[in-house]
């Protein structure tokens, strides 16, 4: 007892001792807000002994950003429950899972602009099937983020940003449930649920000018843009800012002799060579309006790069799985039961992934 007693004193001094500068950095506590008393040093100390259970399972959870040019300036978060499926179960089909209407679009779109990563409450072996769907040659989504890399709250899992690697002037998340992302409201976009009622829902599709404007313009914080929209339909607002935005333009450009030939007079010099009335100049294109066409022009040709190797994506994903089969472990398990295992075709290479139904069909 005297020994018991004695390592329990000594625990005790060892917790409260004071904190360093490298442990302040892995616990993200400033000195000035860090428990400054020996009680409330141990106290923190040992209730973060059971952070397991309560915090995500790594510190950091995404790797380093990539090496310019390769790393996209800003990354996306968009979860997955009620945002870009929505599941449900009865008795006679059991859980069926059903995609949104545009998410096809919305994440190959997108991801020419930002680093995409599916971050969602599920745990992994649920969430991977689906992901497998919406992705499947693993072409848009960069990194997945599962219920393990949540932190645990009274409210329910948060995901809380400051785990995550990269610096948050970059970062926005879109969520269906404002509590996943209470720690970083500021940095969020709360969306109204889909359940899948609506067939011809647009929430994905009616975001894309707004986020896509981001990527374009590339504004140095993030969160102050989302700050002037607080309390707003984003898209609504966002569509009525780009429409003045446009009228202004043409109003400046028709200011400037804009389409009227080279003259800003009702004289033109290509009317002498012409026996009818001029016809008015086409307006031209906003520097957004250029942009984007560019975006949609990149995002044509990679859908049609997929749709002329799809037999040879296919054709990798079940090598692969094929490989996966005939590993050390699933021989072992077979040689075991005195089962042997399928023997794997030639040329056996690695790929990942199926193929995604269109629209909002059961994924």
């Amino acid at each position: 007892m005297g020994v018991f007693a004695l390592g329990v004193g000594a625990g005790a001094v060892w917790l409260g001792r004071e904190w360093t500068d490298d442990e302040l950095a892995e616990k993200r506590m400033l000195r000035d807000s860090a428990p400054a008393t020996r009680w409330g040093r141990t106290a923190e100390r040992f209730t973060s002994m059971f952070d397991y259970f309560s915090k995500p399972i790594w510190p950091e959870l995404l790797p380093p950003p990539l090496p310019a040019p390769h790393q996209k300036p800003y990354t996306l978060l968009v979860s997955l429950d009620d945002l870009l499926v929505t599941s449900t179960w009865d008795r006679q089909h059991g859980w069926r899972t059903a995609k949104r209407p545009g998410v096809d679009y919305f994440l190959a779109y997108l991801s020419q602009f930002f680093e995409v990563v599916i971050f969602t409450t599920q745990h992994h072996y649920t969430a991977i099937p689906i992901l497998e769907k919406l992705d499947p040659y693993n072409f848009f989504i960069t990194y997945k983020l599962f219920r393990d890399a949540t932190r645990a709250s009274e409210g329910g899992p948060v995901k809380d940003l400051s785990y995550l690697n990269r610096p948050l002037d970059k970062v926005l998340i879109i969520d269906a449930h404002a509590e996943h992302v209470a720690s970083h409201p500021e940095n969020a976009i709360v969306v109204k649920p889909w359940k899948g009622t609506k067939e011809n829902d647009r929430g994905l599709i009616d975001l894309i000018p707004f986020l896509e404007s981001i990527g374009i313009y590339k504004p140095p914080d993030v969160r102050s843009v989302l700050k002037s929209y607080e309390g707003k339909d984003i898209p609504k607002e966002y569509a009525i800012k780009e429409a003045e935005h446009k009228k202004v333009f043409i109003e400046q450009w028709r200011a400037r002799g804009g389409g009227k030939g080279l003259s800003s007079g009702g004289f033109t010099i290509s009317s002498l060579f012409s026996s009818g009335p001029e016809k008015a100049a086409p307006l031209p294109l906003t520097y957004l309006e250029a942009k984007r066409k560019e975006a949609q022009s990149v995002y044509l040709e990679e859908k049609k790069y997929i749709e002329e190797h799809k037999a040879e994506f296919e054709k990798l994903i079940e090598a692969d799985r094929q490989a996966q089969m005939t590993g050390p472990i699933w021989s072992n398990i077979a040689a075991g039961f005195g089962v042997a295992p399928p023997t794997p075709p030639p040329g056996t290479l690695e790929a990942g992934g199926e193929k995604a139904p269109e629209g909002s069909q059961q994924a």
